[in-house]
């Protein structure tokens, strides 16, 4: 399933939306590498608590972040239906286990409404946006800001 939302006149560009929960959210496009199957990881002391472990990605080592803790919501319990979203955020690769991918998504600038006044300072500073389009809501989210240098850092400390 893919949904174009877009105005002719303005550029485009393109994201994978993706569901953890009963929320949708969605990154560029461009920052995903592939999407794979949920494969259990082996789990790594002294790791941050969002990091599920690491598994092994045509001979590199892959930490995988869940991503429903890293955004502050209940630990995923994973199934043989989630998925690995692969993503380059700065200068690493990381996987993103999440439920499910949902869609592609072409927007424009005008269809990216602002993260609400209410939200936290920390939903801020990696929600770039808020597409409510078609009864969905979904939050564009920027891994640059999701996963500061500093945190991939720590966490390949810990590999």
């Amino acid at each position: 399933m893919s949904y174009a939302v877009k105005n002719l006149t303005q550029a485009s560009r393109e994201l994978i939306a993706f569901r953890i929960g009963d929320q949708e959210f969605s990154v560029n496009i461009m920052s995903v590498r592939e999407i794979r199957g949920w494969t259990p990881a082996m789990q790594l002391p002294h790791a941050p608590a969002d990091v599920r472990g690491v598994i092994n990605l045509r001979g590199a080592v892959l930490p995988i972040v869940d991503l429903s803790a890293r955004l502050g919501m209940k630990d995923a319990e994973p199934t043989a239906r989630h998925v690995i979203i692969v993503a380059q955020v700065g200068k690493r690769i990381v996987g993103l286990l999440v439920e499910a991918v949902s869609d592609i998504l072409t927007i424009t600038e005008e269809n990216i409404q602002p993260v609400p006044e209410i939200s936290s300072d920390l939903a801020k500073q990696y929600a770039k946006g808020i597409l409510a389009f078609d009864k969905r809501m979904i939050c564009m989210i920027e891994l640059d800001h999701l996963f500061p240098e500093t945190y991939l850092e720590k966490e390949s400390e810990a590999a």
